[in-house]
């Protein structure tokens, strides 16, 4: 143990291992760390969960990656492109790709007694990852759908059946405008409700089968292809090679592919998610620096009051950057304190929140119901390390104080 560390624990402890420091002015900037680093974590993890919530909403109705006609335009009435094995193939070789799966839409209006309402009849096929709406699902079940036959079963979200009197079990007629006007009839299989309302109040899901005839469409021809990565922070990785696997390609009615990622598709939704990042990063700098600031004011009353120690020690041939050290070391403590009670209470918080939701949103305005929270090691462990580090470089400049103590004034005194 080195000498500016052991006289630290003896400034910091008696020897009952009792706390010798103790002016409301310490404990003010022990409460003032604890809290800026609640407000840390607690602004982190509800910003992650927030955009992560967001974001796979998003990706849950659309898929990572979207294949279509290159001049598909913004509607979803989409010109048809011809899907092939070979095509599959080299998609699924991408190793960054986890799935494949064959998407077509049309844009419909369904027609009640009451009531009638535009949708969007979003087209799948057996191959579809349910994951999504399984999570969404709040009553009866998904579809069933088979190669070989034709499902009239749809899976429609909670917003249009309010709207429209409808519920699990129930059927209703949808109406396609084309040349000439078709109707089919649909069979409510389930109701999902994610909250986010901009795409509850338009898809429903149906056998794309079902839109293959409305437009005499072949077997092989779809709206496009939807591509799951494994992991999203490949996003542009796995964009990059899909689009140089499908650029040059043409399908065997003479279309080209055309490859976005769903930030591509949806610019708005992700530019308004990156902006969060900057006010994390203003709520991260305030924090640290009123934590710094208290702290600041906290080491100076303890050197104050060390005076007539710091005086001894310098009479003794002890330097004023040892004696920093020491004081230094104090700090050191006393962060810690503050770092491991403000780690409890927004740990404690975030699990609360996390397992019993207790905290409330509006879905209309916020797309989530209650306040989301996702918190990893790694970002604990930087906000940790960095209020530390942040902290006590604050408080290098303060520690040069010491050397403007007099041995010979301050011995004198008790």
């Amino acid at each position: 143990m080195n000498f500016e560390f052991f006289i630290a624990k003896r400034i910091y402890f008696n020897k009952e291992g009792e706390k010798q420091i103790s002016p409301p002015a310490i404990r003010i900037a022990l409460i003032s760390i604890a809290l800026g680093l609640v407000v840390m974590i607690l602004s982190v993890a509800i910003v992650v969960g927030f955009k992560k919530e967001v974001r796979n909403k998003v990706i849950g109705f659309g898929s990572h990656i979207q294949i279509t006609h290159f001049d598909s335009n913004t509607s979803y009435e989409m010109h048809p492109v011809a899907i092939n094995d070979t095509l599959l193939t080299e998609i699924e070789a991408i190793p960054t790709v986890e799935r494949i799966q064959k998407f077509a839409t049309k844009p419909a209006i369904i027609k009640t007694e009451d009531n009638f309402q535009g949708i969007i009849l979003k087209g799948i096929d057996e191959n579809f990852e349910w994951n999504f709406f399984k999570e969404n699902l709040i009553e009866g079940k998904i579809l069933n759908i088979h190669p070989d036959s034709l499902c009239t079963d749809v899976l429609i979200s909670q917003n249009i059946a309010d709207k429209l009197n409808l519920k699990t079990g129930d059927s209703f007629i949808s109406y396609f405008i084309q040349e000439p006007v078709r109707a089919r009839k649909f069979h409510i299989s389930g109701i999902y409700q994610t909250n986010f309302v901009d795409y509850d109040q338009l898809f429903i899901l149906a056998d794309i089968k079902q839109i293959r005839r409305l437009n005499n469409w072949e077997d092989d021809m779809v709206s496009g292809l939807e591509i799951l990565v494994k992991e999203y922070d490949k996003l542009d990785q796995t964009l990059e090679a899909v689009y140089y696997a499908t650029a040059v390609q043409t399908d065997r009615l003479g279309n080209h592919y055309y490859a976005r990622s769903v930030k591509q598709i949806n610019p708005l939704i992700f530019a308004w998610l990156d902006v969060l990042n900057m006010n994390v990063a203003v709520i991260l700098l305030l924090m640290v620096l009123v934590a710094g600031f208290s702290m600041i004011s906290g080491l100076l009353i303890i050197i104050l009051e060390q005076a007539n120690m710091i005086g001894i020690l310098k009479a003794l041939g002890e330097n004023n950057t040892s004696i920093r050290k020491i004081f230094l070391y104090v700090s050191v403590f006393l962060i810690g304190k503050g770092l491991f009670w403000g780690n409890i209470i927004a740990l404690t918080i975030c699990f609360v929140q996390k397992y019993f939701g207790i905290l409330k949103l509006n879905p209309v305005t916020y797309y989530v119901s209650e306040v989301p929270v996702d918190l990893n090691i790694l970002s604990l462990f930087l906000i940790n390390i960095g209020t530390l580090a942040v902290t006590l470089l604050m408080l290098t400049g303060p520690s040069y104080f010491v050397a403007k103590i007099s041995p010979a004034k301050t011995i004198r005194f008790e």
